[in-house]
């Protein structure tokens, strides 16, 4: 037998035991109920995930509601698509721009806390599917919404609904009430070279 014959041979084992492993690990995951999703992390990408998979639930024919806190100045490529499908999305802007940008904290917390009263409507509504409560995580790090509040409404949620949170600084508790969590880490960013935002990258 060749070097490269064993070589794939020796391949076709280790394939062969990491699928039993994977196989057995499969048949142990019965239980299917809806999840709550924590991504967060200095890096790029916590929206642009939760908007994958809100795409990604669209895919299935399935109802998505979108509440996007501290967002909203600007028009995005995200809202841009989902509103194509008011029949299945409901998409909600309630924030008024980054903070550094409004710099108005009593404003921002009104705004907020409406966000989170159509982020509660959503998750009372039994045939949405999937929640995405994009840059909530500011909200809570702000104070603007009560993290107390925010867990006892997420639990409430009828039992098949996912729920998708983003922004940075998760708070320690929603992190251990979540079942997947989520860190992206910053290895190297364009702005930091001096490129300007990208249309259809980071907006």
């Amino acid at each position: 037998m060749s070097e490269s014959s064993e070589r794939d041979e020796r391949h076709r084992q280790r394939m062969q035991r990491k699928k039993a492993v994977v196989d057995e690990k499969i048949a142990q995951a019965r239980e299917e109920r809806g999840l709550l999703l924590v991504l967060t992390g200095n890096g790029k990408g916590k929206s642009s995930s939760a908007f994958g998979m809100a795409a990604r639930a669209l895919g299935h024919d399935m109802q998505i509601g979108i509440v996007q806190f501290i967002k909203g100045a600007a028009s995005t490529g995200e809202e841009h698509f989902f509103r194509r499908f008011p029949e299945q999305v409901r998409y909600h802007v309630m924030g008024a721009g980054f903070t550094w940008e409004t710099q108005d904290r009593q404003d921002d917390i009104v705004k907020a806390q409406a966000a989170w009263a159509v982020a509660v409507e959503l998750m009372r509504d039994e045939s949405v599917a999937l929640v995405v409560l994009d840059e909530l995580n500011i909200a809570l790090k702000y104070g603007y919404v009560q993290l107390d509040q925010v867990l006892a409404d997420i639990a409430a949620r009828p039992s098949h609904q996912h729920v998708v949170v983003t922004g940075r600084g998760a708070p320690p508790g929603l992190i251990e009430a979540a079942d997947t969590v989520t860190e992206m880490g910053v290895v190297k960013h364009a702005f930091k070279a001096g490129i300007k935002a990208q249309k259809g990258v980071e907006f």
